[in-house]
Order: C-alpha cells, then structure tokens, then sequence
C-alpha cells in the first residue's frame, strides 16, 4: 500500500532488481504488469537504469496478452484474427440499424468496455447497467442488443477487440493444460504496478497465469482508485490480504513529493476509511506556502487570474513546465488555455486532449457540416439549446463552442458564413502539443491525465459543484471516487498549490450562479493555515482569514474531531520561529512544541 508521492514504481523496480541481484529469481521470468503504454515504458527503463536490459517482460496487460495469444495461433498454424483498435465506427453502424436511444455512439462503446470489464456477458449487460445505475432501463435494452450484435458481427469477420485478447489468453490459460503450463513457466514472478486499477476482466488473467504460485508483489494505492465508472474494482487491492493469506502487507506512509502544507490539503478531501488511512503522514519536505483557495466573480475572471498567477510564480531562468493547471473535464481548459496564450504563457496540453474530442461536440460538428442556415443563427440556436441541457460537463463543452463561434465571427466578420466552414475552422485547431526539442509550456490536463505526474505549481481550477463532484455522481461510492480523483489532483502540487472556483459560469449566452464545491469543506477560509484570496470579489458575507493566533485556538478545539492532522501554522510565523531560532546561542535553544 503506497500513498501519493511514496515512489511506488521505485519499490517495483528496486524489489525485482533485488531479487535478480540475489539470484533469488531469473529475469527472463519476470513478468511486470501495468496499464499504459507510458507507464510501461518507464518500468522498462527504470529497470534497464539499474542493470537489468535484457529478459525481463514489461508491458501492459494487452500487450503481454496479444503476444502469448499471436505465438498460439501460430503453433496452431492458424490465421489469426484481425485486431479491432476503435469499436467506433462498427459500433455506430450496428446502433444505426437498432432501437431508437439518445446516448450517443461513445457512450454505448464506453458501456460495452464496462461491460467486457466485469465480465459481462451480452444479456446480462442490461440489468446490471440499470442496477448500477449507469442507464435507464430503455437505454439498458438498447445497448444490451448492440452488445449482442457487436459480439456476433466480430464474430463473422474474425475480428478480436482489446478486451477479446484478455479474455481469450486466460481462457486458453484455464483449459490448455500445455499452453497454461508453458505461459506459468515462462511467468514465474509476477509484479504488478497501480493495481487499485485492475478490472475484473484483467484480475482474471492475472490469476490464471499465477495458478497456484504465490510469487505475486502488486503496488497500488487505494486513494488513487477514480477508474471505478471504467470498470476497475480497488477491492482486489484493499483485500489483497484476504485474498492471499500468506501475503505481507507493507505500508508505505512517507511523502517524498509535497510539502506538509500540501499533503495535509489533500488528505483533508478524502472521507472513506481506507483512503484515509493510505494517504502519507509522514513528510520529508520542508514547509512551504499554504494553500490558496480563491474565488472568482465569474469565469472569465478566473481564466485571467489563472494566467496571472502563473506568469507571477513562473521564476526567472526556470522552466514553464514547472506549472500545470488541472480541471475535472476537457471543456473548462479551452478558457484557460486562451487567456495563457494572451498573457504570452507557452501551453502544453497533457495527452493532445481537445474540446474536439468530446462526443457531443463532434456530433454537433458533424451536423453542421451539412446545415445551410447562417453559421450566427445556428450558434444563436446552440446556445438556446444549452438551457435544456442539465449536464455541467456537457454544457461546458458545448458553451465553448459558441464561445469559439463568436470568435469565429468575429475573426471573418461575416454572420452569414455557412456552418461548415466554421466547422473545418475548429477541427483545424490543433492541441497545443510542443514539439520536440523546444521547451514546454505550462501543462493543461484533467484530473484523471494528471494521475502519476507532479509538477512545482499546480492551480486547480473550476472547484465547483456541478464539476467537482461531477454532476452525474449521486452516489455515496461515486462521490468517495470524486473525492479520491480531487485528492489525485490536489497531491500533484510539490511546493506550491492554488485552488480555484467561480461564483458565475457562462454556458452559451446564459450566465448561471455556481457554488464552492462541497468537497472543500476542510479547506474552509476559517481554518489556520489557510488563505482565501478574493481579487475580484466584494462579497462581504465571505469569511476572511483567520489570523495565526486564532487559527492556534481552531486548531487546539478541532484536535480529535477531524479525520486528518491539524492544519500547518501561517507560514510567515513558521518563517519568524526559524529566523528566531537561527539567532539563539545553542544552550538556549529549546524544542518547540
């Protein structure tokens, strides 16, 4: 169990070279387990940095998979099938041709993958969907049938998808005695990165290659499970101990990464007991800023005071990528990411994310593309739309997208262009990726981009109900996962973190009042240790903030009621205590308490 900013991937790697360096194991029987291809680029050359170059078999699940399954199928001089990488296209002719729905084809291929990820066979995707409350009961028959139909069209084109390699290698694992026996012997040590996001689908696989072996390490921490809606269950972690009784749970409660300012911020958002209880306590860094949470009139405000406050704490000489500014969902970055542009701040978005890559926007665009009316009346149209729209998420994609528009007018001056050619324009807009060999900018990422990365500054943004927690989120196991996915982006931040929200949010041409996410309940103005910065507010009602000798006395009252440490004191009187000290002669220097 190894909380944020404990150097997970470094246990990983130092145990497997450990062993190798002992001859406790042989590295051409290793296998070490993760779940992108990045991350399993960095076990492999954090593994090669530390002698091991050759033998070792580090990759994603799939991966691994696909080449013991392609090297069966050609011992069995058999043609294998064709490898399906985008359900999209197969997926949106079957929904053409089925029942009526308003979920969009994304959607449906997003509830098909949960479904092959709990081991969900077609029939039996509907009830659980309902059940789960992930679709109405009409949309549930629908997908259910496209499931069904998708199966047997991959089928009759000897066509295999992702999820198909997984579950077609553990299956030949369970009853080909000699193909099983050859993958167990080949895969003697098996070691297992981020395993708070395994999947049903994927814990059966790893089963079936350890058999009835016990030489399985995993490395996971449960506050960092926010992959619950993609299928992944945190119990294989959480119980792992139950599951295998003979296994040594070690817990790693030191932060190597952030400051005791920052780690204690973002233990405060987290509720559910086994999060809690694997985040760090124990800090190696030295005290720095307290965390800011600040409030913004209005949107707009907030992108232009992002944009300043990264050009205020960018250091001379340093580098941009120092900072990253992180948001719940794609939409509220396109904001920033202009207001950055115009303050002269180079960008660099985490992972090419786009607001073109959103379902409802390509859809939008791809209506346009045929629409005749007048590109101004369509966005005057759009932007009604959004007044039926109850999805934040949604609203925020599509608001930009008018907002865009009028850029668009703006840009050629002419209202009676038609859609299309606005249409080409915003698929034309490039993500703001640097190419290799300049520098970087200031990263933009969401929440779920930005897990195992960390960066010197990182501002949160657009800290509202409605975002944070997402507003599809209803239940108590989905918001512990909204609060797990905060905690991933507030434990990102090393030295210095800034939180932020606006009062008032555009969608379209409507203005709507927004509130303060719950979520930052314990990281209340009044609190000591913490600021709330109002730059563009008058609000008299707002709290201001504590001095430290009041802070001190909260402080003393909450010990023993709150489920985290007691926050840090001001940092200007932590910086006075250490002037003060540095000045005392040695025999008159006394321990604080």
């Amino acid at each position: 169990m190894a909380g944020a900013g404990s150097g997970k991937t470094r246990v990983l790697t130092r145990r497997i070279a450990h062993r190798c360096s002992t001859e406790e194991l042989d590295a051409r029987h290793v296998l070490a387990l993760t779940f992108t291809r990045k991350a399993a680029g960095e076990l492999t050359d954090r593994l090669r940095a530390l002698g091991l170059r050759d033998g070792i078999t580090a990759g994603t699940f799939h991966a691994v998979a696909y080449g013991a399954l392609r090297a069966a199928w050609a011992d069995d001089r058999r043609t294998p099938p064709e490898l399906l990488d985008r359900k999209l296209r197969l997926v949106g002719s079957l929904l053409e041709r089925g029942a009526a729905t308003t979920l969009s084809t994304i959607a449906v291929v997003q509830e098909i993958e949960w479904a092959k990820a709990r081991c969900l066979d077609p029939g039996d995707l509907g009830a659980a969907a309902v059940a789960d409350e992930r679709l109405s009961a009409r949309d549930a028959a629908v997908v259910d049938e496209v499931y069904g139909r998708y199966e047997a069209e991959k089928r009759r084109r000897n066509l295999v998808d992702f999820d198909d390699l997984l579950a077609q290698c553990a299956q030949r694992i369970e009853q080909d005695p000699t193909f099983g026996a050859a993958q167990r012997w080949r895969f003697r040590h098996l070691f297992v990165d981020e395993f708070q996001d395994v999947n049903p689908l994927q814990h059966r696989l790893l089963s079936a290659w350890l058999g009835d072996s016990r030489d399985l390490c995993v490395v996971g921490d449960p506050a960092q499970a926010i992959y619950g809606w993609n299928g992944a269950d945190a119990t294989y972690l959480r119980s792992f101990g139950d599951r295998h009784p003979t296994a040594t749970v070690v817990v790693l409660e030191d932060n190597f990464r952030s400051t005791p300012q920052i780690v204690r911020a973002s233990r405060s958002v987290l509720r559910h007991d086994d999060d809690v209880a694997s985040a760090p306590t124990e800090v190696h860094q030295a005290p720095g800023p307290a965390p800011e949470v600040v409030r913004f009139d209005t949107d707009d405000a907030e992108s232009d005071g992002v944009a300043r406050a990264v050009r205020d704490r960018h250091r001379p000489g340093g580098s941009w990528s120092d900072q990253a500014v992180l948001a719940r969902t794609n939409a509220q970055l396109a904001a920033v990411e202009r207001a950055l542009r115009r303050a002269g701040v180079p960008t660099a978005v985490r992972g090419g994310a786009r607001l073109v890559d959103r379902a409802e926007v390509r859809a939008v665009l791809a209506r346009l593309a045929h629409e005749r009316t007048p590109v101004g009346t369509v966005l005057a149209d759009l932007s009604a739309e959004l007044d039926d729209q109850a999805d934040d998420e949604v609203r925020a994609a599509l608001g930009e997208l008018v907002v865009l528009g009028r850029e668009y007018l703006a840009l050629t001056g002419d209202p009676q262009a038609p859609p299309s050619a606005f249409a080409a324009w915003v698929r034309a807009l490039s993500p703001s990726e640097t190419p290799g060999g300049r520098t970087p900018g200031v990263e933009l990422a969401t929440f779920h981009a930005a897990k195992g990365l960390e960066w010197r500054v990182v501002h949160v943004i657009g800290v509202e109900a409605g975002f944070v927690p997402i507003g599809h989120a209803r239940r108590p196991e989905q918001i512990d996962e909204e609060r797990r996915l905060l905690y991933v982006a507030l434990s990102r931040a090393s030295h210095e973190l800034v939180i932020s929200w606006a009062a008032n949010r555009r969608f379209g041409d409507k203005v709507v009042e927004r509130r303060r996410s719950p979520l930052l309940g314990s990281l209340d103005p009044r609190r000591p240790g913490r600021r709330s910065s109002r730059p563009t507010s008058n609000d008299a009602s707002e709290p201001e903030p504590v001095t430290p000798l009041a802070g001190l006395a909260l402080a003393r009252a909450s010990l023993g009621t709150e489920p985290t440490p007691a926050p840090a004191p001001d940092p200007i009187l932590e910086a006075l205590v250490r002037w003060r000290d540095a000045r005392r002669a040695p025999s008159s220097r006394r321990r604080r308490c």
